[in-house]
């Protein structure tokens, strides 16, 4: 796996059975690197947390020169075992095992070693603190005799940034940053890459790293790699939604300071900074994502907004010309101009607490505002996802409001919404609580539109998304009178510990806040028509969620309904004709309830 060559073009590494080795491409020897390697004891690579949670996959970096590389060892040896049944594949049932670290539960050691691809010796790098209660999300090369380290505490709310010098075998702290609810390595932003890229951004020859960190707002920081002082270099007045690219002394970033909907492309000074300049012409309104070539001559520059399906060109900067059509979608886009397309509007309701909620409508085609229609939420509500966006709504929606539905998306406080850090960092120890109110209170406002039929009030979503509509079923029960949750947490302390733990903290300090914002909790308030969906092999949110809320609803004697799809994952997707049949399973479950 993860086969890399050096930058000499001489040799390859790559993991195998969870060892490291490399090969001599002049003399096709092989070396093995590492021996220790076994199912608990992963070097190269990471477990099943550390990927899902962090994005790590690859875990290992060749060193400029090539005669060194700096390597992750995990020892997952203490993890817990979940094991996911597979009942389909034979006639007797197979078991799957993962070593999955549960809330509350000690996460895997992880520790850093650098291997002389010549003498074979592995020299490992001693950090402060516990190599159980810190996690360590990223390393990087910053010349052939320095690597940074980024550590992160078990509550991820204390970053720090190490430089190890190999020759002097010394490490030195030169950033940290700490925050009372957590800090993060990469923002969980729509024009983001949540995977594989927590290294930090050099600029200045090297001399100087970026770090995107909270204070009001969220702003991008100089910081030297000698003293470890920061300079601000974004306006600091509005969210820098995220990092796009940066050369000659300019940074380019993705924000949207006047509405959290969008995303645009903005350049800014590294060196004198503040001054800032909006480069996406007008006529580009919705989401733009830029992935920027190493000169910043170029960009691939990707478009979509309620109505308009995703378009990917090549385009100059900064005057942002057009140079080439990479993917026009225009068939696509002709075969969804011959349907009857719906109307969008974006609105703002204001909640009881004064909190202003963004909410994205799709209206049936035909729309007559003196009648009365149903009306579908789609929910996510945790720190992983904004709903309301300006970009493409997609087929599922344009059929439903084809059928005479009318759809909305609305984001609670919580959500990665650019409105300041207050807004995000709200939700700490808070979920289930703190969204689930923003959630309900917005929908209180929303079915009293004069053409919302309030007594067919239906609500769905996916994940945090299937947690949040269970939420909004148990909390809100005179509000919703439908809901289909899919691959969802019914039970806090079921999740994985760098996830759940990073937003609620830690159970052995708080257990009631992961119990009384778990769904589970309010399954005795249920009133109304429950789907509930979920897959046997869901190696994310366990099935076990399924099966707890079950027997709750059961003991509660609350009639619902159910579907699970076997040996299927979190995203319900394999297996022929599955998606098409768990979208008119969803389909056929709100005509039966909602068109009564």
């Amino acid at each position: 796996m993860f086969a890399k060559f050096s930058n000499d073009n001489r040799f390859v590494a790559y993991v195998m059975e969870f060892n490291l080795y490399l090969e001599d491409f002049n003399s096709g020897h092989i070396t093995q690197l590492t021996y220790d390697g076994t199912k608990s004891i992963i070097n190269g690579t990471f477990d099943w947390a550390y990927e899902e949670e962090f994005g790590c996959r690859d875990g290992f970096r060749w060193s400029p020169d090539a005669s060194q590389i700096a390597f992750w060892q995990v020892d997952a040896s203490s993890i817990g075992q979940f094991n996911l049944i597979n009942n389909t594949d034979s006639i007797y049932s197979q078991v799957l095992p993962i070593q999955y670290p549960k809330v509350g539960q000690d996460p895997s050691s992880a520790k850093i070693g650098i291997v002389d691809i010549q003498d074979v010796r592995t020299k490992w790098i001693e950090l402060e603190g516990s190599t159980v209660q810190n996690y360590v999300p990223a390393i990087q090369w910053i010349g052939t005799n320095e690597l940074l380290i980024q550590q992160i505490n078990r509550k991820q709310n204390h970053l720090k940034v190490w430089k190890y010098t190999l020759s002097s075998d010394k490490i030195s702290l030169i950033y940290e940053e700490q925050e009372e609810t957590w800090v993060d390595l990469q923002y969980p932003d729509i024009t983001s890459s949540h995977w594989g890229h927590n290294e930090l951004t050099l600029v200045d020859e090297r001399e100087s790293f970026l770090r995107l960190r909270e204070d009001d707002w969220r702003n991008v920081h100089k910081i030297n790699l000698e003293s470890g002082s920061g300079t601000r270099v974004s306006p600091g007045n509005y969210d820098v939604a995220s990092l796009a690219g940066n050369a000659g002394g300019v940074l380019y970033y993705h924000a949207s300071p006047e509405n959290s909907t969008q995303r645009y492309l903005y350049r800014a000074d590294l060196d004198e900074g503040q001054q800032s300049q909006r480069l996406t012409p007008e006529h580009f309104a919705g989401i733009n994502k830029y992935d920027i070539s190493p000169d910043a001559q170029y960009a691939i520059h990707t478009f979509s907004s309620t109505l308009n399906p995703p378009t990917v060109f090549l385009i100059s900067l900064p005057d942002h010309q057009i140079i080439d059509t990479i993917i026009s979608n225009q068939m696509y886009s002709d075969q969804v101009a011959s349907l009857n397309l719906p109307a969008v509007e974006f609105f703002q309701v204001i909640t009881e607490e004064n909190i202003e909620i963004d909410g994205r409508m799709i209206k049936p085609d035909g729309f007559d505002p003196a009648k009365k229609y149903p009306v579908i939420f789609h929910v996510y509500g945790e720190p992983w996802g904004q709903v309301a966006t300006n970009s493409w709504i997609g087929l599922w929606n344009i059929f439903l409001a084809q059928q005479g539905y009318i759809v909305i998306d609305i984001d609670n406080r919580g959500t990665p919404c650019l409105k300041g850090s207050a807004w995000r960092k709200s939700i700490y120890r808070n979920i289930g609580k703190v969204n689930i109110r923003d959630l309900g209170q917005a929908a209180t406002q929303i079915i009293n539109f004069p053409y919302i039929d309030e007594e067919h009030v239906g609500v769905w979503g996916w994940s945090g998304g299937g947690s949040s509509t269970l939420q909004l079923m148990f909390q809100y029960p005179d509000i919703f009178h439908t809901g289909v949750a899919i691959a969802f947490v019914a039970y806090q302390l079921t999740y994985d510990n760098i996830y759940q733990e990073r937003y609620m903290g830690l159970p052995q300090e708080n257990v009631d806040d992961f119990i009384t914002g778990s769904p589970i909790f309010h399954a005795g308030n249920l009133e109304g028509n429950l789907l509930l969906i979920h897959g046997t092999a869901d190696d994310n949110v366990h099935y076990q969620n399924m099966e707890l809320l079950v027997n709750e609803l059961i003991r509660l004697n609350k009639q619902f309904d159910m579907m699970s799809y076997p040996n299927r994952t979190h995203g319900i997707s394999e297996g022929t004709n599955t998606t098409r049949h768990l979208y008119t399973l969803m389909y056929n479950y709100f005509e039966e309830h909602l068109k009564k």
